[in-house]
């Protein structure tokens, strides 16, 4: 995953965190139609690598929303 976030090509650096409407570079990117309809919709986590277990990162990042809210 190091080598795949540098901050190039449309990945943010693994050392940093963004988001942005329609912005394939950020981190998480929030498709052009949720703020359209109300900020109802998806998000998309453009961290996790291919290769990773998705019960795992979906678990994790579940932990982590839950001591946000």
């Amino acid at each position: 995953n190091e080598e795949r976030l540098t901050g190039l090509h449309e990945t943010q650096a693994i050392d940093q965190f963004s988001y942005g409407v329609s912005d394939r570079g950020a981190s998480i990117r929030v498709p052009a139609s949720v703020p359209t309809d109300g900020w109802v919709g998806r998000l998309e986590d453009r961290r996790p690598a291919s290769n990773g277990d998705p019960y795992k990162i979906g678990a994790v990042i579940i932990e982590t929303t839950k001591s946000v809210c």
